[in-house]
């Protein structure tokens, strides 16, 4: 059944570290495509990871371009704020690629024009919240995709 989690560009260690425990607690795979924003031997990525990042089924990429074409003939998702239908509306099913943007500014324009019906969103219901966390949002959609898969 495994998911693939991409977090493409991800800033921030500790959403990161936590995001690759909950690949590795759910069964899925994680896709870190760079330019990283912190060292993948950062301490807050250990720390956040714990002894689990050794375990984890990862695969790193050296950008966008290389992570879209190794694996183009794959099923994707997007995930952004600009997504017109909801998470739990996603054809969630074995292998899906999951793709989240970078905390500071989401996916690239490029994505989220290219692919607009596969764009999805976590609903918000407060005017003072513009996102959830990364390592939240990723969270509420695996475990969302588990629960149908699992049906």
């Amino acid at each position: 059944m495994p998911l693939n989690i991409v977090l493409i560009e991800p800033e921030i260690p500790n959403n990161t570290g936590n995001i690759g425990r909950l690949a590795l607690a759910s069964g899925s795979n994680l896709h870190l495509v760079k330019p990283f924003g912190f060292e993948i031997s950062d301490a807050r990525l250990k720390r956040a990871g714990l002894d689990y990042w050794q375990h984890l089924n990862v695969h790193y990429y050296e950008n966008l371009d290389e992570f879209l074409n190794k694996n183009k003939d794959s099923k994707m998702v997007f995930l952004s704020s600009h997504g017109t239908e909801n998470h739990w509306d996603i054809p969630f099913e074995d292998d899906l690629f999951l793709v989240f943007g970078k905390e500071s500014v989401g996916l690239p324009k490029s994505l989220i024009e290219k692919d607009q019906n596969k764009l999805f969103k976590i609903p918000i219901y407060s005017n003072h919240v513009r996102s959830l966390n990364l390592a939240n949002a990723v969270s509420v959609v695996v475990y969302e995709g588990i629960r149908q898969i699992s049906k």
